[in-house]
């Protein structure tokens, strides 16, 4: 197994083990789960890779660790320094994402197996958090874009993302699609409509797209586990 692709390294045991006394002697014997916590893998159909995202939520904290259901650490963060007594809030990460001929689906799968994954921390007051946050492997098929076709597009008339409903495998369920329009000229200027499971296109609105620019779109298929697969076109505005 290729470890060396992944930005998620496991260590052992000992660390989770290390921290549990500290936290709990420094606690105030409140323990609850975490306001946000969620693990789940983006699927990217066109490129070929996946990538694992984790994403937690509280008010302010100064330790967190994330435990695979190896009972290995996988995430192990403290807020140190001028953090140190002004704590953290949300958190965001996402994994390297090398394409499948290099690192196959099946060894993603491997080293991050369905299961539940234990996310752990503490709160500046000392209030412990203990969240137990499934993974599941139930991967949908990537949305078809029909249009835009890519290449040139003009944009004269209003331009409409269409894509056929995603029916595979049959045991996903669909939630809802994810629509991203991203500005390839700054990466910075990016329209995100999240839609319902029924919708089927969108409009994006003429205020956003400027002649003579790169852009790509993303359609992102969502099922109920949180797991998403996403297809992209890029076309140029005219």
């Amino acid at each position: 197994m290729r470890h060396r692709f992944t930005v998620l390294a496991l260590v052992p045991l000992l660390g989770v083990l290390a921290f549990l006394p500290s936290a709990a002697a420094e606690g105030t014997g409140v323990t609850r789960p975490f306001k946000a916590a969620d693990l789940k893998v983006e699927i990217n159909a066109t490129d070929g890779d996946a990538g694992l995202q984790i994403f937690l939520d509280d008010d302010a904290w100064k330790h967190i660790t994330i435990i695979h259901p190896s009972g290995q650490v996988m995430v192990d963060l403290s807020a140190t320094g001028p953090l140190k007594d002004y704590g953290l809030t949300e958190l965001f990460s996402e994994s390297s994402e090398p394409p499948f001929d290099q690192f196959p689906l099946a060894e993603f799968r491997q080293l991050f197996p369905e299961g539940n994954y234990l996310f752990l921390g503490q709160l500046l007051d000392g209030t412990l958090l203990r969240s137990v946050v499934p993974l599941t492997h139930d991967f949908p098929s990537g949305p078809i874009i029909v249009a835009p076709r890519g290449g040139t597009v003009e944009l004269s008339q209003p331009l409409v993302v269409r894509w056929l409903p995603v029916l595979t495998p049959r045991a996903v369920n669909i939630v809802g699609y994810q629509v991203l329009v991203v500005d390839e000229g700054t990466t910075t200027r990016t329209l995100s409509v999240d839609l319902p499971a029924s919708t089927r296109q969108l409009t994006v609105p003429p205020e956003f797209l400027q002649p003579g620019t790169e852009y790509k779109v993303e359609v992102l298929a969502i099922v109920s586990s949180g797991n998403q697969t996403l297809t992209e076109k890029s076309f140029v505005g005219r």
